[in-house]
């Protein structure tokens, strides 16, 4: 995992969206954009993956358009060499959770082995599909079905969207005076600002403005010019202006030491300038300080630098790069901000340099607007979709690309709400790329969105493999069928998905003695790996004792390892329960063994509970090839268990360190190890099932063979067909395809059921690369 992207500053980050595919061929007539090829790295390796709808978002956003449109790479996952990507398909599959894809796990025979990257999804909400590329998205709509272009031209969002801005987030929505928006010491700390007793703020000097502030108190707007000397960057010019934007101060400054690059482009400083300059910085605190009335509030952007570069500390600060708030850290930068909301252009590319003066009259005005208008009115501009809107313009006149009429800036108005906002798709179609979305919801040659619920599957595959390979973005829906839907699950569905993986996680041992030590036999079942529950069976001849563990992999460790044992003074039989259920558990083993989640991942057991994380870590990095070492904990508690799982570079290294660990001892523990079974995510929700049920387990040997229900056999049949589908789907994709099936997850009046999402970039083998 990780992140890539802009820093706070929001500097450019050049050109990385995919090119625009034509019809005659598109990226396949471009053979140098795939020299390389696309990879996908998450952090989804343990159990904390589940991923939110608008993480997804997030990721289908950035593999779509890329940096050049301001989209930083997502924080749970990272895409490498984004813009050689061929296309971004999503598959969803309605009506389907994360229960339907390990119910049906054999059944699901493609997406098992193709995909390696799987994370659990909260369950589905109404507007699912429409979260995928942007909710609250101003867009057509017909028949309440959400659609593709957008429309709006100066639309304000509604108030159930703006709680999502984080400007209301931040502040609120009502008015407020503007001591709200002064920065707090801990804000002054965390953004660097200079203070009294900080590193490196030695022989810095106060403006010794030190009254009380009030929502009276003056507002002064700061801005300083730097140069590159031998100390560093020093201030070279400061610009001061009052509340009427009437200008106070505009000096040159001549540094100490030598400079060894003016930065003329940004400074507007040259050397001809600063030598006939007398003025020093000490200069420069002496007269700030006489002009400063003692409860003055100074304004500036990212003023942080201005201050550190003066030398000065000041109490009371608005930060415009920080009242104009943005999600992660992010900064708008003062020339968008000017443009957008007061519709003033700055910082123009005729004059050499920035203007100190003209920012700091920008940054105060502002920080008025904000102060006067209130952050809903501010909210309501959409910054975002703004930038977003400024920036596919450049882009799309440098390519002469068609804009459509829904993603047009307005010409240039002092009133910053008629620019126009488009939404994630809209941003596509400015570049001359068509999205495409098949099966429930289609568009029509209109650019409405219209439901057709009885589309087949079949007629859904057909137009799929027309239409997808002349798109860089689609979207394909897959259903079960009208007649199935999630409020009619078969009859004992949960239930019996609960039951199989009990029997799975369950072992009876046995015969034992009448006077037999059970706890001998915890003793050496539980260095398998944790036990949830431990029964002693006095229904038979002789005693046995039912085991169920907490992990599937310490179960079929027990089976593998001390069948024919001697235990606690008996050579014992260790079996799981047999039931009509389990009849192909050796082949459900076999499958997840070599599911391809699970490649280069071993499971280790019979770890000491007193050992941390870093103990093991230590441990283990002598094998070759390690990569990730995950403990799992229990979920109420939090404590770690005493098991573990290893995820190596290659197989091969896997297999290796299996052979290595089997004879180890780790601080006097005898370790057992086999091949992982269940990833993080499917391990958390074996969890959550066993904890969500009272119903005592492993107690189904004399449990009646019932047959399958009728709906149950079709919905088998159903699953091996789209499973095949999605097959012949995936084929048909170019290399370097971003891939993703999304199994929404139910909410009906059964409950809740979470959804699974499971991705992969096609590389020329047919699978996913990571």
């Amino acid at each position: 995992g990780g992140r890539l992207g802009g820093g706070a500053s929001g500097r450019p980050e050049g050109l990385g969206a995919m090119a625009p595919r034509v019809p005659s061929g598109g990226l396949a007539a471009q053979p140098h954009r795939l020299e390389k090829s696309s990879r996908l790295s998450t952090a989804l390796f343990g159990e904390d993956c589940e991923i939110s709808h608008e993480q997804v978002y997030e990721l289908l956003k950035y593999a779509a358009l890329g940096k050049c449109y301001n989209v930083t790479q997502p924080s749970w996952c990272r895409i490498y060499h984004q813009s050689h990507l061929a296309g971004v398909v999503v598959i969803v599959l309605h009506e389907m959770s994360q229960l339907h894809f390990y119910k049906f796990y054999l059944q699901f025979k493609h997406l098992r082995k193709v995909f390696q990257h799987r994370f659990t999804l909260p369950p589905s909400s109404a507007s699912f599909l429409a979260n995928l590329y942007g909710e609250g998205a101003d867009v057509k709509t017909q028949n309440n079905a959400q659609g593709l272009i957008s429309t709006s031209s100066g639309c304000i969002p509604k108030n159930s969207d703006l709680q999502c801005d984080p400007i209301i987030r931040k502040y609120g929505e009502s008015k407020q005076g503007l001591t709200r928006y002064i920065l707090t010491l801990e804000e002054l700390k965390k953004n660097d600002y200079p203070m009294t007793g900080s590193p490196g703020c030695k022989g810095y000097v106060h403006t010794e403005c030190d009254q009380p502030r009030t929502d009276s108190s003056p507002l002064f707007g700061l801005d300083c010019e730097m140069c590159l000397t031998a100390r560093g960057n020093e201030v070279t010019r400061v610009s001061l202006v009052d509340a009427q934007g009437q200008c106070l101060l505009n000096e040159l400054v001549k540094p100490e030491s030598t400079i060894v690059n003016y930065r003329t482009r940004f400074s507007g400083i040259t050397r001809k300038m600063l030598l006939p300059v007398k003025t020093r910085l000490p200069d420069i605190q002496s007269r700030l300080k006489k002009i400063l009335p003692h409860d003055a509030v100074l304004v500036g952007h990212s003023l942080n630098a201005d201050l550190q570069a003066l030398e000065m500390i000041h109490p009371s600060v608005i930060d415009t790069s920080l009242l104009f708030a943005r999600n992660e850290g992010r900064r708008f930068k003062l020339k968008f901000l000017a443009k957008a909301v007061l519709g003033k252009e700055i910082q123009c590319d005729q004059k050499l340099g920035h203007d100190p003066t003209e920012d700091a009259r920008a940054a105060l005005e502002l920080a008025q607007f904000f102060i006067e208008q209130g952050p809903a009115k501010v909210a309501e501009l959409n910054l975002e979709m703004l930038l977003t809107t400024e920036r596919l313009t450049e882009v799309s006149q440098n390519k002469s690309a068609l804009q459509p009429q829904g993603c047009r800036v307005q010409k240039q108005s002092n009133d910053p709400l008629h620019l126009s906002k488009p939404c994630f798709l809209d941003c596509l179609q400015v570049t001359g790329q068509k999205p495409v979305l098949l099966g429930r919801q289609e568009v029509d040659s209109s650019g409405l969105c219209q439901s057709n619920l009885s589309t087949s599957n079949k007629q859904i595959l057909q137009r799929a493999l027309e239409d997808v390979p002349l798109s860089t973005f689609s979207i394909v829906q897959f259903s079960l069928g009208p007649e199935y839907v999630a409020s009619h699950l078969p009859a004992g569905f949960c239930e019996k998905v609960r039951s199989k993986l009990t029997d799975m996680l369950t072992i009876y041992v046995g015969p034992f003695e009448e006077s037999f030590c059970l706890k001998s036999v915890k003793k050496e079942f539980g260095k398998c790996g944790p036990i949830q529950s431990l029964t002693v069976v006095t229904e038979t001849y002789q005693p046995y004792v039912c085991i169920q563990y907490e992990v599937l992999e310490a179960a079929q460790l027990a089976v593998e390892s001390l069948d024919g044992a001697e235990v606690a003074g008996s050579c014992i039989k260790v079996q799981r329960p047999v039931t009509a259920a389990t009849l192909d558990c050796d082949v459900l083993i076999q499958e997840l063994e070599q599911d391809i989640e699970n490649e280069g991942v071993i499971y280790v057991a019979g770890l000491k509970k007193s050992l941390s994380e870093a103990d093991l870590q230590e441990e283990f990095s002598q094998l070759e090839g390690l990569e990730t070492l995950f403990l799992p904990k229990d979920l109420q508690s939090g404590s770690h268990r005493n098991c573990c799982f290893l995820k190596f570079q290659t197989s091969q290294s896997a297999v290796d360190a299996l052979e290595v660990i089997n004879s180890w001892a780790v601080k006097g523990s005898k370790l057992r190890s086999r091949k992982a079974l269940a990833s993080g995510h499917l391990w958390r929700w074996i969890w959550q099932m066993n904890h969500s049920s009272g119903k005592q387990v492993g107690n189904s040997l004399c449990e009646k063979t019932v047959p399958l229900s009728d709906a149950e056999q079709d919905l088998r049949k159903k699953v091996k067909k789209l499973d095949q589908i999605i097959k012949k789907l995936y084929r048909s994709l170019q290399k370097n395809t971003l891939c993703v099936v999304l199994f929404p997850g139910t909410n009906s009046i059964h409950g809740l059921q979470s959804g699974l999402g499971l991705m992969g970039i096609k590389d020329n083998g047919g699978s996913s690369a990571c």
